[in-house]
Parts: C-alpha cells; structure tokens; sequence
C-alpha cells in the first residue's frame, strides 16, 4: 500500500535528499509506515534517517551538512511544538544562506472518523493553532501546504528552486495527518515525479558591460582599492576569481563577520578576519578610495569606523543586494548590483586587461604591473608578514607559571597554535584536509589567526547569531563529507564553554556515536559568556558594571563549573573521550602538548570523539 507519505518521500529521494533529521511525533505515522515499507521490500529505507532528540540539533546538523555539501538536507519535526523548538537554528540557516527542507506534520482536521488519520489524542486539540508556518515564515524562502498525495512533488520541487536559489536559504512544508495518510495506487506512485517539469534553481547572472567598467576602471585606477566580504566563498570557485583579481591589482582583502573561507589565510594581500569592535577592522577602510563590497553581510559599523565620505563604493551580492529581510541596513553606494560573485570577478578581471590593453594601444603607460601597483604590492605583503610574525610569537610565549592548581594560565593564542601544529603534524596532509567549524564567539577572529584555513570549503561559522549551532553542525558536517566522498582528514569544533551548553551536547555526542562521526571538540572555556560584558562596555564604559566581574554580571558560570568533556562521555555512554586541561594534573606547556595530540589520535585512529576542555586564564 502506498500513501501520500510514500510520495513525499520518494520526492525527496528522487529531488538528490539524500539525509533527513528527524523528531517523530503523533503527525508522522504514514511516514513511518511507509518507512519500514522500505526496509521490508528493500532492506533498506532511501533517506539515511537521523534520529535527534533535539530540533535546534537537528537543524543545526543539516545547516552543516547543506554548508559543506551545498545542498539540502530534510529535516522533520513535530507539528507546532516541534517548529518552535528549531529554536534559534532558523535564524541561522536563515542568515547563512544554507539551504534546507523543513517538514512538520500538523494537527489533523478532523476528529469522528471522516477521514483515515483523523483526530484520536488529546493533544491534537491543544496542538491545532491557527497559522502554524507563521511561527518561521520570516525566516524562510518559502512555505508551502500540501492539500492532497498528487500535488506534493510540485509543492517539494518549488520549495527546493527557492532554496537552491540566490539568496539560498530554509523552506518550510507541512501538512494535515489526513492528508498524509492517503491512499494512492501503485501507478500514481511509481510515476509521479517522472511526469513533473524539470525545476531547476535560477542561474547566476552577470554585471552589466556598464557597470562592470565603471567598477573595473575604478579599480584598476584606484590609489587604495579595498574588497571586503563576508560569505563569497560559500561557492568554492568565486575564491579563485577573487585571489586572482587581488594579484592583478594588488588589492588587499578583509572578511568582516567571516561565514566561511573567503581568501586563503596563505594570500599576502589578505587581511584577515574582523567581527567589527571597536577599533578592530583594517586600517585601510578609512583611505580607501574604492571600495567593492562583494557578498557582504555588514562591511563596516558606521559608529566603530567607516570608510572616507569621498570613497567610491560598489556592493554586489548574489541573491539579495537590499537585505530585504532585515528591518534596518543602509550602505551609501554608487552602484548596487544584484549579481554572481564568481562571473562578477571574472568579468571585472577581464575588463581590467581589455581596458589596459586599449590604452597602452593609444600610447599610455600600462597601469597593470605599474609601479604604483607593485609598490601597494609590497607594502601589503610586509604588512602580512609583520601580522603572521606577530600571531607567531604569541603561539611561542606560554603564559606565566601559576602555583594555584586550580588556576590556569592557558591563552587562547598558545593553545590554537599547539592544535594547529599538531594536526600538521599527526594529519597526511599536514592539515590541508581539515575541516574547522567555529563557534568561539569573542574568540572568532583570534580562530582565524592561527588555525589559519587555506582550502575552499575548510572553514565555516554559523553565519548568524544564535549561539548552539557547532555541534550538531559537527554532526552534519561529517555525514556530508562521507556522503559526498570528500577527502577530509579531521573536523575540529573550536567553541566556546557557552556555545558547548548551547548546542544541546547529550544529543550532539549522543548521535555523534550512534551515526559515527568522531570529531575533535575544543573548548575554549572562559567560565561563561564574555560576549555580555563587552556589549555592557560598549555602551557604559565606565559605569557600575565596567569594573565588575562577570561573575558579579550574572553572566559567569562559577563557581561551581560543569565537567563539559565528562557531559560527552557520559551522552555516549564512554564512547567519547575526554579531558579537562590548564589546571590540575594537566597544566603547564608539556600536558598541553601530549593532551592535543592524543585527542587527535583518539579521532583519526580510533574513530571517536575526544572533547578537550581548556580552562583558559582569567583576563587580567
């Protein structure tokens, strides 16, 4: 017997779904049926089918999984409640850009047996609210109801061309237990998507020949060009485009509120990451006399810094120039440009050359290779190099000796650089084939600094602000990579103990045994949120609260501390392993570096997660 829940997941299989993070609940009995349908005529069911107990786990799994696959995942949850309790994982998948299928069953509309599914708990009374996908619509690319079986693949395949499309993002799908539980003939079902109009995403789109010269020429012209962005690397081959038009004229690059590997680390004119404090984006913003703003999500904060009032700036994103969704966001520019990153900088490259070829061909001097451009060449690249030493010599200067056994003297610089260097050490590739999700919060930029990520796709943050989503992206993360056949060695989780508490950790180890996918997590523990109390300073800085303790703020975690590494253990019941290091028997330099190698060891040889629970020195 096959049912509208067949369909819908032979629609699913059939549209390239190849995972589906579930949340059972009382709106699901006709996919579960059809389910074990699978596994009795198959052996096996056509989505790999993830249990979370948790619904900001799951989707923070599938954000990962659509982050290093770049495409959707399902996920499935429980009827109203169950939508809510995606959390704060919405606004992530949503600011991302990620795009993932969502479905949640609803209460049933009927209630004296009219119809096969009707109402039979109680709960189905108080579950029926009155616009259920009004709970996410804001933050979806779509929604949509499925009415009846036959209708469902065009439902499933319009909502994946507005997820597959720029802005790429989450849809949600739901529908009434009636409507899932009926019944359709074997012929319906076989040929159902076979009959449906392809639906592919939009395709990327191009500047116009005239703003493409106006912008190259700006460039090509410029005494100091900047490029910032945010996500451009989200597609891999932008990222070539973009090094090669920053050799080309000796621009250098920065990534404000970095989503993903933009520039590798490796690039002399790359600048680096800043998340926009005060005082903390690059020096060049504010001499810029052209800037291009390229798939950005913030580029400055006029309040922190700003660029020249007479700088000529061009932005050009993908999907969503205008950030239509977000209540308040006004950049001036010159031009605004709804276009593809990568043919954009392709395009802006080849006007570059053409429009310098024209005037060396009426006499000019070249500007490409001038000596004004490889003078700004030099100057970037020691700039770089002064940065590099700089990030080196706080790896190489372990923190003071300490005689309280319960305090440490670990900083984040040291035990960052000690990770890095271990996985060059203990990993084939020398870490060129390591995955670092990070979710350190105040530490996001420090991350950058000395893990140092070099290859496309190696390298992501939750691209929103809801703090939780690094372990089940880790979980994510690593079915994608095995599905996808990638060639990653190592996932590392570098997160703070907040973000640890956030993520929900006794379902994230929990799934991590239960679907292998051993990962390395850092805990970068600071003994809570600093994030607060440098939100309190921005606004007071020298009011009651600025010489107060976290602690005092109510936004520390003491005095008596979780054991985060033994939360792990325990949700796996001891398949992960843990340590907790910088205090007690495992401090000093030398129990730092054995501790990071064996948890290394623990992930690559013996397949396990290790949690690494770093107490890091109080701030002075």
């Amino acid at each position: 017997m096959y049912t509208a829940s067949s369909i819908f997941l032979k629609t699913l299989a059939d549209a390239g779904i190849t995972h589906a993070f579930v949340n059972w609940g009382s709106d699901h009995p006709g996919i579960l049926e059809d389910l074990q349908r699978q596994r009795g005529e198959n052996g096996v069911t056509e989505l790999q089918i993830i249990t979370c107990p948790n619904e900001m786990v799951a989707l923070s799994a599938a954000q990962g999984y659509g982050q290093v696959a770049g495409k959707p995942a399902a996920v499935i949850v429980h009827v109203d409640v169950g939508t809510q309790a995606l959390a704060g994982a919405v606004h992530n998948a949503n600011c991302s850009r990620t795009p993932v299928l969502i479905y949640a069953g609803a209460s049933p509309f009927s209630s004296g047996g009219e119809h096969k599914g009707g109402r039979n708990e109680f709960i189905m009374w108080l579950q029926d609210i009155p616009d259920q996908s009004q709970i996410v619509r804001q933050y979806m690319r779509y929604t949509g109801e499925f009415y009846s079986a036959a209708t469902i693949p065009h439902v499933v395949h319009r909502g994946l061309q507005f997820a597959a499309s720029e802005p790429k993002g989450p849809i949600y799908l739901w529908a009434r237990r009636e409507i899932m539980e009926q019944e359709v003939e074997q012929s319906l079902f076989e040929n159902i998507n076979t009959s449906l109009v392809k639906s592919p995403s939009v395709e990327p789109s191009a500047l116009t020949p005239d703003v493409a010269r106006r912008i190259a020429l700006a460039l090509l012209h410029a005494e100091n060009p900047l490029i910032i962005t945010s996500r451009l690397g989200r597609n891999r081959h932008a990222i070539p485009p973009l090094v090669n038009l920053s050799k080309l004229l000796s621009i250098p690059i920065i990534s404000t509120i970095a989503q993903t590997l933009n520039c590798p680390f490796s690039h002399q004119y790359n600048l680096g990451v800043t998340y926009l404090y005060r005082g903390s984006h690059t020096s060049h913003l504010a001499s810029a006399d052209v800037i291009l703003v390229i798939d950005c999500d913030l580029p400055w904060i006029p309040n922190n810094e700003a660029p020249s009032s007479s700088a000529r700036v061009f932005i050009i994103d993908g999907g969503d120039p205008l950030f239509e969704k977000v209540g308040y966001s006004n950049f001036p520019a010159e031009a605004i440009c709804r276009a593809d990153a990568q043919a954009s900088l392709i395009q802006l490259a080849l006007v570059v050359e053409e429009a310098d070829r024209q005037a060396q061909s009426m006499g000019k001097a070249a500007a490409i290779g001038s000596k004004s451009i490889r003078d700004r060449g030099l100057r970037l690249a020691q700039e770089y190099e002064s940065q590099v030493k700089a990030w080196d010599a706080l790896e190489g200067t372990y923190p003071r000796i300490v005689t309280n056994a319960a305090e440490s003297s670990l900083d984040v610089p040291n035990l960052l650089g000690t990770v890095r260097k271990a996985i060059q050490k203990m990993t084939p590739s020398k870490g060129q084939k390591t995955l670092i999700l990070n979710e350190a919060i105040t530490n996001y930029p420090i991350v950058w600094g000395h893990m140092r990520p070099e290859i496309p796709g190696s390298y992501f943050t939750a691209g929103g602000g809801s703090l939780g989503w690094g372990l089940g992206a880790a979980v994510g993360a690593h079915l994608s990579s095995a599905v996808n056949k990638s060639e990653q060695e190592l996932s590392v989780l570098i997160v703070g103990d907040g973000c640890f508490m956030f993520g929900v950790p006794t379902t994230a180890f929990w799934m991590a045994r239960k679907y292998q996918t051993p990962f390395l997590t850092i805990i970068l523990n600071n003994g809570g949120w600093r994030a607060p109390k440098a939100s309190l300073l921005g606004v007071h800085p020298t009011g009651y609260g600025s010489a107060a303790s976290i602690h005092d703020l109510t936004t520390g975690f003491g005095p008596h501390f979780p054991e985060y590494s033994e939360i792990a253990v325990a949700a796996s019941s001891g398949w992960a392993w843990g340590r907790k290091i910088g205090v007690g028997e495992f401090a000093g330099l030398d129990a730092l570096e054995k501790s990071v190698e064996e948890a290394i060891k623990v992930v690559l040889e013996e397949k396990r997660c290790a949690v690494l629970d770093c107490v890091l020195a109080e701030p002075v």
